[in-house]
């Protein structure tokens, strides 16, 4: 959420935000409405002064045909100050609904683009996977080695349902265990987090209300996140927090759920896009300094791309375009692994940085080196999401024959080098 007094103060600047977001917002409807709620709320105050007014001197008078004057006076306004703060209700409310629906400003080097299509290549590491046998996708390799049972996860959970199994299980615990430790040397301070959440925190997150279709609902209108990030933010809401001892740099843990409603027809198969999963994410919350915030997201960046380094996987860095950033986004990358079976990168992870966009939705402040309380600065990465990096692990890994050689850094996890069929 923008300040109202910077979205008044520069409604050309927002306006070209939505622009390269391709985000279909009217700033001017937002302006119209915040002078309604402004009048509203000056009528209102002056009706309450008013009131108060009469009613001090109805106490103070000791005249009985003076107080009763007074009295009657003091009705009629209640009624008018009732009408008011009714219709105040309705203005605030259409007010804060286009509050939320403001989309953060994006960064002067995020490129033009209207989709993931557009989106800029800006690093590569490693050289594409190549094989001298026919090699299988992971759907084949996982099927040979009993790690995967598609067939039954459709019959249980319905659509893109699916059973890890075996030495799926082990190679998930031990990338688990192994993101522990790598981001753990980091500095950053791990935590499981509530995957149900109150739909407060996707409204602070800025999930909400633009990626409704995409979120699962309880029976209770709380929701399943898509993201560890949502709690983790929500952890903080309503506080002050103190930097004296650091900033708040956190990789945090929880099963994630995700209906890929917007994404009918894609990946339809296989391990890519799938209804529930497993992911780590790291959230870093510090002071308000751009510079530094800058320097966070590519240290934030960096980090997921050692990691996957030193797992020997080929991966491109790019940058997202306007058009592929969500609604808080102010510059995201996305880490895009390679999958030799359709001979392209896919998503592995994100990295996103916000200003205090978030922080101003949850409220969470500090105060600076004068004491000002102020708004933080939020950002986030993925860390690593499971079962998706097996696809490429798999892929990558797999030898003629139908087995998989596991990463050298992930074999003490799992206590083999290779995995073939028992």
């Amino acid at each position: 959420m923008l300040d109202i007094k910077f979205i008044r103060e520069n409604i050309d600047i927002i306006k070209d935000g939505a622009r390269k977001k391709h985000i279909d917002f009217d700033v001017d409807e937002l302006v119209k409405a915040d002078d309604e709620r402004k009048a509203f709320l000056l009528e209102t105050e002056e009706l309450k002064a008013k009131q108060n007014k009469l009613s001090e001197e109805v106490s103070r008078t000791q005249d009985a045909t003076e107080r009763t004057r007074l009295i009657s006076e003091i009705q009629p306004l209640k009624e008018e100050l009732k009408t008011k703060e009714e219709k105040l209700k309705e203005v605030m409310q259409n007010w804060q609904s286009l509050m939320l629906q403001v989309p953060n400003i994006p960064d002067m080097s995020v490129p033009e683009g209207k989709d993931d299509e557009d989106n800029v290549e800006v690093k590569t590491w490693g050289d594409k996977t190549e094989f001298n046998f026919t090699a299988k996708d992971h759907m084949e390799i996982m099927k040979g080695l009993d790690m995967v049972d598609f067939e039954r996860g459709s019959k249980v959970h319905g659509f893109r349902g699916y059973y890890l199994k075996n030495d799926a299980v082990r190679l998930s615990f031990a990338i688990w265990q192994y993101a522990l430790d790598f981001f753990g040397e980091k500095g950053l301070d791990p935590m499981i987090v509530p995957a149900i959440v109150k739909r407060g925190n996707l409204y602070g997150t800025g999930h909400l209300p633009t990626e409704a279709e995409d979120l699962y609902e309880t029976q209770d209108n709380d929701y399943l996140s898509g993201t560890a990030e949502v709690s983790t933010m929500g952890y903080f809401a309503d506080e002050v927090i103190d930097f004296k001892n650091g900033d708040k740099k956190l990789l945090s843990f929880s099963p994630c759920y995700r209906r890929e409603a917007g994404s009918y027809g894609k990946d339809t198969k296989g391990l890519i896009r799938v209804h529930e999963f497993y992911k780590w994410e790291q959230v870093i919350l510090c002071p308000a300094d751009h510079q530094k915030t800058v320097e966070y997201h590519e240290w934030l960046t960096e980090n997921t791309e050692e990691f996957i380094e030193s797992l020997g996987i080929p991966y491109h860095r790019v940058i997202n375009c306007g058009g592929d950033l969500g609604l808080g986004q102010v510059k995201k990358y996305d880490i895009e692994l390679w999958v030799p079976g359709e001979q392209k990168y896919r998503e592995i992870g994100s990295a996103s940085y916000f200003h205090d966009f978030q922080t101003r939705r949850f409220n969470i402040k500090y105060k600076d080196t004068d004491g000002k309380l102020k708004f933080a600065h939020s950002l986030n990465n993925t860390a690593i999401p499971t079962p998706r990096i097996l696809v490429s692990l798999v892929e990558n890994f797999q030898q003629e024959g139908g087995s998989v050689k596991i990463p050298e850094v992930l074999q003490k996890y799992i206590g083999k080098e290779i995995i073939t069929k028992n």
